[in-house]
């Protein structure tokens, strides 16, 4: 016990997306492990694709064949869209009335969306910024929602997938893309990715090609970036909480006492700096948000703006 406790196969099983919940055995739910499988009326017996990429285990290991398989992440991706869908289109309801929100609850998630317009889209993006608000809006608090279900024990943090982020961030490239075509037009905004430099004829024709593909692979890797940069700040951190509670289950295996003076001190030791490492996390789920929504409102305005 004292091995899978802190096995690699153990820790991991806690944070990645499965196709079951994973509840403790003491609630009588699921089976004796208490997994509560997920029905599968789509999964196909041999996936679509397969991604493998050598010498990167541990990316390989957090991606999921493609195979249609329904699971909990995305299950709880769900979750958080209706919930916010239901959410703000009562607060839309009531601002578009003509009545003033009432409550910290509501005035709350104002001040969120105030902030998000006023100190993030509108700074980063200028005078064409109100047009990309409910991209970012839905951004932020999708991603927020994400990461706070991590904070729910036995649920897990969509947003430490590879497979969400990525898409997440390839929503921002998508728009990043489109914002700038339609500002500068199809080709203009291709043309624009090379800055405007005064050289001979044949310097232009070698350097212009190379620069224009350097400014391409930019474009690509900082969109790449910003999704790997949610999922790694997310899945570390859920790693460490994982730890820092395995170890207690490790102790507990070694010492087979409950009353065992290192088992009790361990335990402590180990609740105490969860919840300390909780309230960080906390502070995280909400700082990530904000950072993505940031990034993605900077990149738009790079794209809009590129001079």
């Amino acid at each position: 016990m004292a091995d899978s406790a802190l096995s690699s196969e153990h820790i991991f099983g806690h944070v990645k997306d499965a196709d079951y919940f994973h509840f403790p055995r003491a609630f009588p739910v699921g089976d004796d492990d208490g997994h509560l499988y997920l029905p599968q009326p789509l999964q196909l017996e041999e996936p679509i694709a397969l991604v493998k990429i050598p010498g990167m285990e541990a990316v390989n290991n957090m991606v999921e064949p493609v195979d249609l398989k329904l699971t909990k992440f995305m299950v709880l991706e769900v979750a958080v869209a209706i919930l916010a869908a239901v959410i703000f289109i009562r607060l839309a309801g009531q601002i578009a009335n003509g009545s003033r929100p009432r409550g910290r609850w509501w005035n709350l998630l104002e001040t969120f969306l105030l902030f998000i317009r006023n100190e993030v889209a509108r700074p980063a993006i200028g005078h064409d910024a109100d047009k990309f608000l409910p991209f970012l809006w839905t951004m932020f608090f999708f991603i927020l929602g994400c990461n706070l279900m991590g904070m729910v024990p036995w649920l897990g943090a969509p947003s430490g997938s590879l497979a969400v982020t990525g898409v997440l961030a390839l929503a921002t490239f998508l728009t990043v893309i489109g914002a700038g075509m339609a500002k500068m037009g199809p080709i203009g905004f291709w043309i624009g990715q090379v800055p405007h430099m005064e050289l001979p004829l044949a310097l232009s024709i070698l350097l212009k090609p190379m620069i224009f593909c350097i400014e391409i692979m930019g474009l690509l890797i900082k969109h790449f970036v910003l999704a790997v940069r949610l999922l790694a700040n997310m899945f570390a951190g859920h790693i460490v909480l994982v730890v820092l509670i395995a170890f207690i289950g490790a102790v507990g295996g070694a010492v087979h006492q409950y009353y065992h003076p290192l088992f009790v001190g361990v335990s402590l030791a180990s609740i105490f700096g969860a919840t300390a490492l909780s309230l960080l996390e906390l502070f995280v789920a909400f700082l990530q948000a904000y950072i993505f929504t940031f990034l993605s409102a900077l990149f738009i305005g790079m794209a809009v703006h590129p001079h």
